[in-house]
């Protein structure tokens, strides 16, 4: 089953103080360690024009590697990018596409 992620981000101000460059280099760091599970797709969406919102940005994970999913994270916690305080996971939505017709399946209902 494909499960889905969705990350809510806070980057910091010490994150936007840093030149574009140092911006760039830190986060190649940080799809290093991603591109690291190829049992995971991200995209990421910059969302802090929009008023309303308790986060900067969001991105979307979407694997069948559970496990996959928490040691990358575990990964990225270590990262001076999380643990200097540049951004902070605000909040997770998780969800499994079409897990009703994973269980309509498995009941012999579909």
């Amino acid at each position: 089953m494909n499960h889905t992620f969705i990350v809510l981000l806070e980057f910091y101000p010490k994150w936007l103080q840093l030149s574009r460059e140092n911006r760039n280099e830190k986060a190649q760091s940080l799809l290093a360690i991603i591109n690291k599970y190829p049992n995971i797709s991200v995209r990421f969406f910059d969302a802090e024009a929009f008023p309303g919102a308790n986060y900067t940005d969001f991105a979307i994970y979407e694997t069948t590697d559970i496990a996959g999913y928490h040691f990358m994270w575990e990964e990225i916690r270590d990262t001076n990018l999380y643990t200097e305080g540049y951004f902070k996971i605000k909040d997770v939505i998780f969800g499994v596409e079409d897990a009703f017709k994973a269980f309509e399946k498995q009941k012999g209902i579909a």
